[in-house]
């Protein structure tokens, strides 16, 4: 099924290449410049409010920061064991401490290890209610924190690299809650309604602040067999093929990494 999908979406692709090339010059010929200029120039009508707001949840005004944060060999040097002990502790305690203050206006929603994808990574998901104005107030505190400013310095010893993004909640999407677990984690780039009726689905996100124009979605399955399950059945769903045939053309990436929760994880 998927494979015929994908040979659907490919001669589309080369036909509207193919019909482009041949229609171009008897526009051109029949309507001169103007006629050129109408073929490539599509009228898009004004609005009045940012695409960001049409898609996000706007009654919530959740903003959300995911942080990944490699770690490794760091001036040729292997990070010691004591040091691995200490950023455990330093996980358990300080990131759950700031969760559960009512002070600071966020939520820790999960902290995750990667299992399979980009390796030695650790994945942090924030969420802030109130949008910038609490990134900001949690932000200035933050700095006033000699805990947390004693875990950035030692973490900083041991990154390699980090990478943040700032996120909003896809509409349509439920807002990320605990669940009963174990479970497995996976980051992937697109979804859609039809795979949230096993209730795998966990949280859908698109970029605002960092790298642009990406969508994560997370999911939450008992684990890769089930996985592998959930994701077969969803071809035989009426809609499903139609979904892939017309998303395929617009992805230019996308990668899955499974992620395993720490202890402290709230999901």
């Amino acid at each position: 099924m998927a494979s015929r999908v994908l040979q659907r979406v490919a001669t589309g692709l080369h036909w509207r290449r193919a019909g482009l090339q041949a229609n171009v010059p008897a526009a051109i010929a029949a309507r001169g410049f103007s006629g050129l200029k109408s073929l490539f120039v599509r009228k898009v009508d004004p609005r009045k409010d940012a695409h960001s707001h049409l898609l996000s949840k706007k009654e919530d005004n959740n903003l959300y920061k995911i942080q990944c944060m490699y770690y490794g060999i760091i001036s040729s040097t292997f990070i010691t064991l004591n040091q691995s002990a200490l950023m455990l502790t330093m996980n358990f305690e300080v990131l759950p401490s700031i969760h559960a203050d009512p002070e600071y206006p966020c939520e820790l929603v999960g902290t995750w290890n990667t299992w399979y994808g980009e390796q030695d990574q650790a994945v942090h998901l924030w969420r802030y209610r109130g949008g910038y104005p609490a990134l900001t107030e949690v932000m200035n505190k933050l700095r006033q924190n000699k805990g947390f400013m004693n875990y950035r310095d030692e973490r900083g010893k041991m990154l390699l690299s980090r990478r943040n993004q700032l996120l909003l909640e896809f509409s349509f999407w439920n807002e990320p809650v605990p669940r009963p677990g174990p479970n497995i984690y996976e980051l992937r780039a697109r979804a859609i309604e039809i795979r949230q009726q096993n209730q795998e689905a966990v949280g859908g996100f698109f970029s605002q602040i960092g790298s642009l124009y990406q969508v994560h979605h997370l999911w939450a399955y008992k684990d890769l067999e089930t996985r592998d399950k959930i994701r077969n059945a969803a071809w035989h769903r009426e809609g499903w093929d139609e979904v892939v045939y017309y998303t395929v053309p617009l992805i230019q990436h996308m990668e899955s990494r499974i992620m395993i929760p720490m202890k402290t994880s709230p999901l």
